[in-house]
């Protein structure tokens, strides 16, 4: 008999006009790193927020064993106080306070209603030794990035004498050296008896780590795989999450004949808006032709971003110079707007910091860029938004019941698709596309790469940036990459490799 730390059983959850699980069964053995995969919108986050308490007993329908006792949370304090502590994948911390005072924030250590911090950074610098941060317990939360961040959760529920560590995404904003050393730090915890729950869409690295996996769909429980026993492999675990087999990850789709020249940048240098004498773009000279969907490729830090977002109405940095031309003739771009009125448009790659108002609804994010072409003297015509919005979310696929729906309450797999309709709802002639498809499922990305190639198709000129070099080999006419700021190769699709463009992601400057 199988030694099981929990079981949740026919566990039921029911959201005003959504069923997000039915009847949903899962085991977890004690000191295993237990993997729960599925598209956006399957019931993951939904499912460990029962367990977690999140959702309180009696908000659900079914029972929870932990440690063989029936447990019935009214609250995530509940759970912690059994053991169980959630890191969500948007981090819970205080940009404004120490690293120490966070670990311990809601746990002080106190004495006689005084914080006594000798103990509280002497304690938690006990614990960033254990999770291999090198960083003083006293440094701001704000000054270091978000893998650090990551290791900090990570601390602080191990300040809670964790037993089941349940992380949501927790690699979905990490460069991969963050990554690596988070999941060996998760095989660490393991080997100390700490039972681990990942949520993940990163297949590769969830095939790497985990003993079992389970597949969720549409919010009902598919299978657990043994990565011991059975055949495991990403095809598999993707055929159970979309229900059907993906022969292709990416959609059929015969390149164009490149057409007009419709964006160059020639020699762009940008400085840094901090460090103004250090060039993050030196020299740089690209080209977009009409109908091409053209990749850009390069390491974390080498300017793939800051080179978006200063051609984009110089949103980011400092002394900028060089030339852009559109359709032939010289442009200057010296705000988000003329950007706009001059058929450019850039979705970036935090969609919920820079590129949503989450706390409106669908209708208004579309609306949000191209209001000019819904207004007349200062008045918005509410019923042409709404008709704009509601064509968007059929012709996209946006899975809400209406354009009434808070953007914020949708997977993120719809929540890029909103991006996506804002910046088509323009009608730009260049669409810059950062980081598509980051923290999405394989069902939702196969969907972008299909309206990617559709923008393509009706003559629009596509740039998109990607840390997944598969991504790009896959969707991308031609190829540029970029090493600390500078342009070092341009490869065409029947040339490009993985390996070719990592000798020149890597190629050094002079």
């Amino acid at each position: 008999m199988t030694d099981d730390i929990l079981q949740m059983s026919g566990i039921t959850k029911v959201f005003p006009g959504v069923r997000a699980l039915e009847d949903v069964t899962l085991s977890v053995r004690r000191g295993e790193i237990h993997a729960i995969c599925g598209e956006n919108g399957a019931g993951k986050s939904t499912l460990m927020k029962v367990l977690s308490g999140v959702y309180p007993h009696g908000s659900y329908d079914g029972q929870i064993f932990y440690d063989g006792e029936e447990c019935r949370f009214g609250g995530i304090r509940d759970s912690e106080h059994k053991g169980i502590v959630i890191i969500h994948q948007e981090l819970a911390l205080c940009p404004q306070l120490s690293i120490a005072e966070n670990i311990f924030l809601g746990n002080e250590r106190a004495r006689r209603g005084l914080i006594d911090w000798n103990r509280t950074n002497f304690e938690a610098t006990k614990l960033l030794e254990r999770v291999g941060l090198r960083e003083s317990a006293v440094t701001t939360v704000s000054d270091i990035g978000v893998g650090k961040q990551q290791l900090v959760e990570i601390a602080k529920a191990l300040s809670k004498e964790v037993r089941l560590l349940i992380l949501d995404e927790p690699t979905a904003a990490l460069n991969d050296e963050d990554s690596a050393h988070l999941l060996d730090l998760l095989r660490g915890l393991r080997n100390h008896g700490i039972t681990c729950v990942i949520i993940s869409h990163k297949l590769n690295e969830i095939v790497g780590i985990a003993d079992r996996i389970s597949i969720l769909r549409d919010g009902r429980m598919i299978e657990t795989l043994d990565l011991a026993t059975d055949e495991v492999t990403e095809d598999r675990i993707i055929s159970g999450m979309v229900g059907r087999d993906l022969e292709h990850r990416f959609p059929p789709h015969e390149p164009n004949s490149p057409g007009e020249e419709a964006l160059r940048i020639e020699d762009w240098t940008v400085h840094s808006p901090v460090q103004h004498e250090r060039k993050v773009v030196s020299g740089a000279n690209l080209v977009l032709r009409r109908g091409e969907i053209v990749g850009l490729a390069g390491l974390m830090g080498a300017g793939r971003t800051e080179l978006a977002m200063s051609v984009f109405g110089r949103s980011y940095g400092y002394n900028i110079s060089g030339r852009i031309f559109k359709d032939g003739k010289e442009i200057t771009l010296r705000s988000v707007r003329d950007a706009i009125d001059n058929g450019i448009a850039y979705a970036t790659e935090d969609r919920k910091r820079y590129g949503l108002n989450l706390i409106q609804d669908i209708q208004r994010n579309v609306s949000a860029a191209g209001l000019d072409k819904l207004s007349s003297g200062g008045w918005v015509n509410d019923n042409e938004e709404h008709k704009v919005a509601d064509n968007f979310r059929r012709s996209l696929n946006i899975k809400a019941p209406n354009v009434s729906a808070v953007t914020g309450k949708l997977s993120g797999g719809n929540q890029q698709k909103v991006v996506l309709s804002k910046w088509i709802f323009t009608d730009p002639d260049v669409l810059i596309l950062d980081e598509p498809t980051r923290g999405i499922d394989v069902g939702a990305k196969y969907e972008i790469y299909t309206i990617i190639n559709r923008l393509a198709d009706e003559g629009k000129a596509v740039l998109v940036i990607s840390s997944e070099l598969p991504e790009l080999l896959g969707i991308c006419d031609r190829i540029y990459t970029l090493s600390a700021g500078r342009i070092t190769g341009e490869v065409s699709r029947a040339d490009a490799t993985q390996e070719r463009l990592m000798q020149f992601m890597t190629k050094g400057t002079e």
